[in-house]
């Protein structure tokens, strides 16, 4: 029998069982790996990045975010390392549109941003018309959620991930590289790699803070 992928694993370890009684082990192995990522600056994220099939699984993680209506309000385009210069040339033009007395150094730090992380692919909300026409903010949960098992399921290999914006994500020279549409929006880059160096975890808000009851 072909041997299972870490998510295959996990897929069927809950299938098989009824309840969550039945699978403390499962549960807590879930948990701790929900609680224990952290982000991690593309600075600090080095080679060996993920292999083609690693990145598969990744999207395949991200493809079981809820989505409404089925309208896939999200797409990824990925950046590999032979088309990264065409990436710093964008973040430099937006520098230099935001500023035109931006100075040389500050254009090659934003260039440089391009070429951190051994992985990188941006994440592109696609908010136009649909159908069923499903409210833009439940199709930008959507997207948060695919980003956030995308993230998950890099942490469960053991690599470190980030994600980058900032106000290139809406130069016009970054939307005509991704061909961005109308009614789409480029939200983040995705960021993977071997951890160089860990930070502390920061302290995490306890659910009292945040939960309520009517």
């Amino acid at each position: 029998m072909q041997d299972l992928d870490v998510s295959d694993r996990l897929i069927s370890q809950f299938t098989f069982h009824t309840s969550t009684d039945d699978c403390p082990d499962v549960v807590s192995s879930a948990l701790s790996l929900i609680t224990s990522r952290q982000n991690i600056s593309p600075r600090r994220l080095i080679d060996p990045g993920p292999t083609e099939g690693e990145v598969n699984n990744m999207f395949r993680a991200a493809a079981a975010a809820p989505d409404h209506g089925e309208v896939r309000p999200w797409r990824f385009v990925m950046v590999p390392e032979g088309k990264r210069v065409l990436l710093a040339n964008v973040f430099g033009q937006a520098l230099i549109e935001r500023d035109v007395d931006a100075t040389d150094l500050q254009i090659a730090a934003a260039r440089e941003k391009a070429f951190r992380a051994p992985f990188l692919t941006l994440a592109i909300a696609r908010l136009g018309p649909c159908e069923p026409d499903i409210d833009r903010l439940e199709r930008m949960v959507s997207l948060g959620a695919a980003i956030q098992n995308f993230l998950l399921c890099a942490h469960s290999m053991n690599f470190g991930s980030s994600l980058t914006s900032g106000q290139a994500m809406r130069a016009a020279p970054l939307r005509q590289l991704f061909q961005i549409c109308d009614g789409e929006h480029a939200i983040c880059c995705i960021n993977v790699g071997t951890v160089a160096k860990r930070k502390q975890m920061r302290l995490r808000p306890t659910p009292s803070s945040f939960v309520s009851s009517l």
